[in-house]
């Protein structure tokens, strides 16, 4: 027997995220409150599609769920096969990364007075139903790999713009910048809001 899948729960988390930012609210509240709703959502392992939690052998999978019609904010599915890591990069928005299965660990860096890229603390290790923010104002630029190199790990990525197209960059060891736009791995979005399957 094949179980429904929860979709709602998504939905949920869209319309109260636009409904936060709506009222304008600056920057530490979206991460305040934004996180919790994400912690909900991600406290629940029975909503998201097969299709979008597919790893693939080569690279981490980016598979967009959902952007705002004013592109406010994406919704985003990361998919770590074993081992998989990002390379250290930035996002010039503010973002909220929650854990739905398995683990990772981020490494935060920053510039020293020369410009290069130095360590900045320890790695965090997210677990399922944690919430990490990132954003240009408390720290944007890490590195983010599986925690595990014998399992998938899958996060849920909310970012303040529609991430795919913003334009951000990839670091070198000793500063330099290469500007690069993600794009998404899916060409297809996923139907959530088909409700006349759900009854």
């Amino acid at each position: 027997m094949t179980q429904t899948l929860r979709l709602d729960r998504l939905r949920h988390f869209i319309d109260r995220l636009a409904v936060l930012l709506d009222e304008n609210p600056d920057e530490p509240t979206v991460l305040e409150r934004g996180g919790a709703l994400l912690a909900e959502l991600v406290r629940h392992d029975d909503w998201l599609p097969a299709a979008l939690s597919r790893p693939d052998a080569e690279r981490y999978q980016q598979y967009l769920l959902h952007v705002d019609s004013r592109q406010r904010f994406s919704v985003v599915s990361f998919v770590w096969g074993p081992g998989q890591s990002t390379p250290v990069h930035d996002h010039r928005v503010w973002g909220l990364i929650g854990m739905l299965r398995g683990a990772e660990l981020s490494q935060g860096f920053r510039r020293s007075p020369t410009g290069q890229l130095v360590v900045e603390g320890a790695a965090v290790l997210l677990e399922p139903g944690q919430v990490e923010a990132v954003s240009p104002r408390i720290g944007d630029i890490h590195q983010v790999r599986n925690a595990f190199d014998d399992r998938v790990s899958v996060s849920i990525h909310v970012y303040g713009a529609n991430i795919g197209a913003v334009r951000r960059a990839v670091y070198l060891p000793e500063g330099t910048e290469k500007p690069f736009i993600s794009g998404y791995s899916n060409t297809f979005l996923p139907n959530i809001w088909d409700l006349s399957k759900e009854s």
